[in-house]
């Protein structure tokens, strides 16, 4: 038995919550024991910057801001159950990591 550690990340939680799902369901219908999913903690990026290019007028700001979800799953299982889980379509905002670990 091998255990995979997915990590999950995205701007959208919606998506990454679906992705979560759909792992769960095909880990149980093959009988792999499954922790998880682990909300992380959430990654803000924020980006300030000022309006006028040339400094006349008053001060005035945008801001901007990006937050990154995740997750993380960690699943017990054989290789071949395990490569089943690579099937899964997964949506373009969704980055997905696997690590085996022996």
């Amino acid at each position: 038995m091998t255990k995979a550690k997915i990590t999950l990340k995205g701007e959208k939680p919606v998506d990454l919550n679906t992705v979560v799902s759909q792992i769960r369901e095909l880990s149980t219908a093959l009988n792999m024991k499954v922790v998880g999913p682990v909300p992380m903690p959430r990654r803000r990026l924020s980006v300030n910057c000022r309006r006028t290019p040339c400094g006349d007028g008053s001060d005035t700001y945008e801001h901007w801001e990006k937050r990154i979800s995740k997750r993380l799953i960690v699943v017990d299982g054989d290789e071949k159950t395990i490569r089943q889980l690579l099937r899964i379509k997964i949506p373009d905002s969704v980055f997905v990591k696997i690590s085996l670990v022996g």
